[in-house]
């Protein structure tokens, strides 16, 4: 299965939100703070709609870096159960970062729950170092957020496979 990478729009709220309270069961985001963030002048989101006749959507993320800013921060990421472990939380994270990159922010940070480690692992993969801890952040729970920041590296240009 492959998907398409694509703009959120307002009307990707329901999808969004099904993934969201599914994937975060007890610290959700409402859905009038998704569609604040879908519709923010600083925000981009994107889906992860199938390729094939369904166009089901099976991830989402968002980052917020204003234009011109030196620093963005990834809002959330999220893929269905279905879906994981086959590349999207990671396809998703590199077009943010290019976004983050294109819109001139040097640095990403992110929040991720401590006891999220198959989370952390990809994120570290992408070049993300924890930098703090925010004790009990994630409520009800009370779980502590590990705070990470990527330094956005300059985009590498190779020939080619095969050129």
């Amino acid at each position: 299965m492959g998907w398409i990478l694509r703009r959120a729009t307002p009307d990707d709220l329901d999808a969004i939100m099904a993934i969201e309270t599914s994937t975060f069961t007890t610290d959700a985001w409402s859905a009038e703070a998704m569609r604040g963030d879908l519709g923010g002048i600083h925000t981009y989101y994107l889906v992860a709609e199938r390729d094939d006749d369904s166009r089901a959507i099976d991830g989402y993320a968002g980052l917020l870096a204003p234009a011109g800013a030196s620093n963005g921060d990834i809002q959330t990421i999220a893929v269905a159960e279905p879906a994981r472990r086959g590349g999207l939380g990671r396809a998703l994270m590199n077009a943010l970062i290019g976004e983050a990159r294109r819109r001139g922010a040097r640095e990403i940070f992110l929040e991720v729950r401590a006891d999220n480690p198959p989370a952390r692992i990809l994120y570290e993969s992408l070049g993300f170092e924890g930098i703090a801890t925010r004790p009990k952040y994630y409520q009800p729970d009370g779980v502590d957020a590990v705070v990470m920041r990527l330094r956005v590296p300059d985009p590498v240009t190779r020939p080619a496979v095969g050129a």
